[in-house]
């Protein structure tokens, strides 16, 4: 159980990282903090293009 939560979280700060990765060349970084990596964690891909999507709206 554990190792599944933890393989998850981890999971979920590589997808983040990618994100920017391939996001600073649009100018677009989704910041790597706690929420972040818990609103991915919690929601997957979904939680990811929820992110980019108030990204693209907010700012």
């Amino acid at each position: 159980m554990i190792k599944k939560v933890i393989q998850k979280l981890i999971l979920s700060f590589f997808l983040l990282y990618w994100f920017n990765k391939i996001g600073i060349n649009f100018n677009m970084i989704i910041p790597i903090n706690m929420i972040t990596i818990l609103i991915v964690y919690v929601l997957d891909i979904p939680g990811l293009a929820m992110l980019i999507i108030s990204l693209i709206v907010l700012f």
